[in-house]
């Protein structure tokens, strides 16, 4: 009886034991993920495409010239290593989800957040291709505002949800009066606002320029920088991410699997970490 009752205890323990060491493993693995730098990583180079390798049996697929695949994916980084930092200028309390930094500015008003900082990429690549007439978001209200009529002087008056647009200021097309408009999108637009208004995208359809998003106060959201495939078919992605508060933006790194970081497997309806963020359902969404 004693015999059976120590086998028994013996048995607990040890089931004990072994459950415990599960989550044990994974804060392991995910530490190691954070403090090695994968060797898919080219320190010394300064784009996306040319920072990160892809994976043995794959290849990077083809962007068309022009396209806005092409110009994110060649899109300028800082030096490797270089910290991400707060639109004060003070550095993010935690740098170990990041292999680099793009090359773009953090205004310090602290409007560029996360959704914030892919409006401006999407904006500034119709700016440079001449296609403004293309610029153009819905507050979350729902109103439309476009580039085109801003420049033109029209401004909304803003009452409660009633958004009306007036001809209040002088026509001016230039690129600072540009950045006053998108920070005007960065107050009235945001993470829920694009859930709303953009087509939304399955996973087996994803290109460079996707974007990966959950809506909300607070929401969050990522945008696809590159994309590589094997002879399956089976593609992996890069993401990048803007944050709360405004901060540099950045390339991420897979803290979940190390093998193939910074490279991501996207899947419908997936739980998916980024950095400091997990996207509990992922909903994927295209600019139009």
């Amino acid at each position: 009886m004693k015999k059976g009752l120590l086998l028994l205890f013996l048995i607990l323990v040890i089931s004990l034991i072994a459950f415990q060491l599960k989550p044990v493993k994974k804060a392991v693995d995910r530490v190691e993920a954070i403090i090695k730098t994968s060797s898919l990583i080219n320190k010394d180079s300064l784009t996306i495409k040319s920072r990160v390798n892809f994976p043995k049996g794959y290849k990077r697929i083809s962007c068309p010239q022009g396209s806005f695949e092409n110009y994110l994916r060649n899109y300028k980084l800082k030096p490797f290593g270089s910290k991400i930092i707060n639109y004060d200028h003070s550095e993010y309390f935690w740098q170990g989800g990041h292999i680099g930094i793009l090359e773009i500015p953090v205004p310090a008003n602290g409007l560029q957040q996360c959704a914030d900082a892919l409006i401006r990429i999407r904006s500034e690549y119709l700016w440079d291709n001449n296609r403004k007439a293309e610029i153009g978001f819905k507050f979350t209200s729902g109103h439309y505002c476009s580039w085109t009529k801003y420049a033109e002087g029209y401004r909304p008056k803003i009452k409660g949800n009633k958004v009306t647009f007036h001809k209040t200021a002088s026509a001016n097309s230039s690129k600072e009066n540009f950045y006053k408009y998108l920070n005007l999108i960065y107050m009235y637009s945001g993470t829920l606002s694009l859930y709303n208004e953009l087509k939304p995208i399955k996973a087996k359809d994803l290109k460079i320029g996707d974007m990966l998003i959950k809506g909300g106060s607070p929401g969050h959201i990522v945008m696809i920088a590159d994309e590589a495939v094997n002879a399956k078919g089976e593609k992996l992605f890069l993401l990048f991410q803007g944050n709360t508060p405004a901060q540099s933006v950045h390339l991420v790194k897979n803290l979940e699997d190390s093998s193939i970081s910074p490279w991501y497997q996207l899947r419908d309806d997936a739980q998916i970490p980024v950095s400091n963020y997990t996207f509990g359902s992922a909903k994927f969404v295209r600019f139009k």
